[in-house]
C-alpha cells in the first residue's frame, strides 16, 4: 500500500502546513536576531555581527558579554574587551569589575560619539582620554561625504600595524589629556560646533585626534571617537577593517561586552545561557531524551492521523470481506475505483498476515 493510500492529503492542507512552517520560521528568525543599533546579532548594516567573524579571521575567541561578572571569571591576560557606545551608565560594582579587569593585564576598548556613558566609564576605571562629542567633518579628505573624514595621520605603533588610515562615520574627537594618540584627522578637517554641515567662521580647523592608547595598571585601555567605525557596513571603507583585525589579532579573546547595550534577542540569550550552564544543558538533554521515549511508546499514533483507517476499524470490517468495499466507499468517496480496490487489498493482506 503506498503512502497516497494511507493519508488523504488535499490543498487547503498542503496550504495550511506551508503557513504554520513559515511562521514558524520567521518566529525563531525574529527570536534570535536584532535590529539594535551595534548590536552584535543585528546583520543590518548599521549592526556589529561582522565584529565575531572579525575575531575568527585572526584565531580569536569571541564571546558576548551580557553580565560584568564575566569579567571575573575570565583571565585578563590576552582578553580584548570592546564596549561599543552604553546605553546605560555601570554603576560602582560594575565599574570596579572593569577596572580590575584592565589593571590586572586585560585591554578595554572604549568607542563612543555623542553618548556620555562612555566618558563615566572611562573615568570611573582611571582613564584620561575623554570624547568631546563634537562632530568631526573633513571637506578634502572623506568618503564620499564631510561627514565621513578620513583619518590619515597614524601612529607608528602595534596597534597600528597594517593600518593607513581611518574612516569615521559622524565620529567626534578624543582628548588624549596624556594618552598616546593612535590616529588623527588630517590638519584641514574641522569641528562642526553648529552641526549644520558648512565649515563656518566659528569653526575650528585643525588636526582632531580619534584614536588614543593609554597604560592602566596591567592592562590598556583604547579610546575611539566612533562606534559606527565597528558596525558592519563601515568595516569596509578604508583602514577599518585593518584596524580591527590589528587589535583583535593582538588578543586570544574579544568579550563583546553588550551588558549596557539594546537588549539582546531572546533565542540568542537562551542558547548563551544554556551555554554557560553544564548543569542545565544535562537537565535538559534528559528531559529531549525522556520526552522522545515517551513520544515513541504511544500506540497507534499514526493510525490516529487525519484521512487514516484505524486498526480497530480495519479489523471489524476485514473480517467480513463483503462489508469492506462499502465501508471504504463511504468513508472515502472521492476515491476512484482503482485507489479503492488497493486500499481493500493492502487491508486483507495485512490481515491474512
Amino acid at each position: 500500500m503506498d503512502l497516497s493510500d494511507r493519508f488523504d492529503v488535499g490543498y487547503p492542507q498542503l496550504v495550511l502546513v506551508a503557513l504554520m512552517v513559515v511562521t514558524i520560521i520567521g518566529i525563531v528568525l525574529a527570536a534570535s536576531s536584532s535590529s539594535a543599533a551595534f548590536g552584535s546579532y543585528n546583520d543590518a548594516w548599521d549592526g556589529a555581527s561582522e565584529l565575531r567573524e572579525q575575531a575568527r579571521a585572526v584565531d580569536a575567541d569571541s564571546e558576548i558579554v551580557r553580565n560584568t561578572s564575566q569579567y571575573t571569571s575570565r583571565s585578563p591576560n590576552g582578553t580584548l574587551a570592546v564596549v561599543l557606545s552604553p546605553q546605560s551608565s555601570y554603576g560602582p560594582r560594575e565599574t570596579d569589575r572593569l577596572r580590575s579587569f584592565v589593571r590586572n593585564g586585560g585591554t578595554l576598548l572604549v568607542a563612543e560619539d555623542f553618548g556620555r556613558h562612555a566618558n563615566d566609564l572611562l573615568d570611573g576605571i582611571g582613564a584620561q582620554a575623554r570624547v568631546t562629542g563634537q562632530l568631526l567633518r573633513d571637506e578634502q579628505y572623506n568618503y564620499q561625504s564631510t561627514a565621513l573624514p578620513i583619518a590619515r595621520n597614524i601612529s607608528n605603533t602595534t596597534a597600528m600595524n597594517g593600518v593607513d588610515g581611518l574612516t569615521l562615520n559622524h565620529g567626534s574627537p578624543v582628548e588624549p589629556n596624556g594618552a598616546t594618540v593612535l590616529a588623527s584627522t588630517s590638519g584641514v578637517a574641522y569641528v562642526d560646533s553648529n552641526r549644520n554641515g558648512e565649515l563656518d567662521d566659528s569653526d575650528e580647523i585643525g588636526t582632531s585626534p580619534v584614536a588614543t592608547a593609554e597604560s592602566i595598571g596591567e592592562g590598556r585601555v583604547l579610546v575611539v571617537g566612533d562606534p559606527s567605525l565597528f558596525i558592519n557596513t563601515m568595516l569596509d571603507r578604508p583602514g577599518n577593517q585593518a584596524f580591527v583585525r590589528s587589535v583583535f589579532g593582538a588578543h586570544e579573546r574579544v568579550l563583546l561586552d553588550y551588558s549596557h547595550a539594546g537588549r539582546l534577542p531572546p533565542l540568542s540569550v537562551a542558547l548563551l545561557v544554556i551555554r554557560d550552564a553544564p548543569l542545565l544543558q544535562i537537565v535538559l538533554g534528559a528531559l529531549a531524551i525522556g520526552a522522545i521515549g515517551l513520544w515513541a511508546r504511544r500506540p497507534g499514533i499514526v493510525e490516529r492521523l487525519p484521512g487514516r483507517v484505524t486498526t480497530a476499524e480495519e479489523s471489524s470490517v476485514a473480517s467480513r470481506p463483503e462489508e469492506l468495499s462499502a465501508f471504504i466507499r463511504e468513508r472515502h468517496p472521492d476515491w476512484d475505483t482503482e485507489r479503492t480496490e488497493r486500499v481493500i487489498q493492502g487491508i486483507m493482506t495485512r490481515r491474512d498476515e
